[in-house]
């Protein structure tokens, strides 16, 4: 998807009529080529939000997701619009980071964002939408919350307009292919959503031990699965999600409840 101006209309000029965005600023064509080059660098940095900024574009949100392959839990997705007048060093793709720097640097982004939003999307919604609308209602749902609202949305290679449905997103964005390596903005929402799920499923692992939650953070792991066979599935668990469809046979009647604690 080329960037669009953010109107159409038109200011007359010495030179003629030419484009304006919605910051009056001209729609700068070698600008719009220089996002397309700089989204095929897997290299996390403001270059794509400074290129999308001499389109005219003000506030720039990056927005991402986390949780969407697990098998147990919610689907986390986090918004964000980081202040370049408050950079964050060193900020990447949360899977590159150990846990403690993702903490590190979710706290140093609720501190220095203009904005920023996390929501989640129980298991039974994911169920009941599918795990991709899950991740694209989670973003919008998440772009919303932000105040002020953002001009422009960059996202880790999610679509959020154009599906024919009733969900409706008019700001404009980009989709970029392994964008939370490249556009920093998107790496710190994939660090809030990140900490924020993976701090979810530490509580849910106090009330469902024996599935490893704190470890594996409801992924498939052979824990996990180990889980299932000898447990069952719990009422945290994706229902329409292989393997877990495969246990929910008659030999487990229904949901497992959650151990008492002490």
């Amino acid at each position: 998807m080329s960037l669009p101006p953010a109107s159409s209309e038109a200011e007359e000029t010495k030179e003629g009529v030419l484009p304006v965005s919605t910051a009056n600023k001209v729609l700068d064509r070698s600008a719009e080529e220089a996002v397309e080059r700089i989204a095929r660098r897997y290299c996390c940095t403001w270059r794509i939000e400074s290129s999308v900024k001499k389109l005219g574009y003000g506030a720039i949100a990056g927005c991402d997701e986390a949780g969407r392959g697990a098998l147990l839990g919610p689907l986390y997705a986090a918004a964000v619009i980081l202040d370049p007048a408050r950079r964050i060093r060193g900020l990447d793709d949360s899977k590159k980071l150990t846990p403690a720097e993702r903490e590190q640097f979710a706290g140093a982004v609720r501190a220095k964002a203009l904005a920023f939003a996390v929501v989640a999307i129980s298991a039974a919604d994911v169920d009941v939408m599918n795990v991709y609308q899950a991740s694209r209602r989670a973003m919008i749902e998440a772009l919303g919350q932000l105040h002020p609202a953002p001009d422009f949305v960059l996202t880790d290679a999610m679509r959020l307009a154009g599906w024919g449905d009733a969900v409706e997103f008019s700001i404009p964005y980009r989709a970029i292919v392994h964008g939370d390596a490249k556009s920093v903005s998107i790496a710190a929402a994939s660090i809030l959503a990140k900490t924020a799920r993976d701090a979810h499923l530490v509580e849910l692992d106090r009330l469902y031990p024996q599935y490893r939650l704190a470890q594996n953070k409801g992924y498939g792991t052979p824990e996990h699965l180990e889980g299932l066979a000898q447990f069952g599935p719990c009422p945290e668990h994706r229902r329409t999600f292989r393997p877990v469809k495969g246990f929910d046979l008659p030999l487990f009647p229904g949901p497992l409840d959650p151990i008492p604690t002490a």
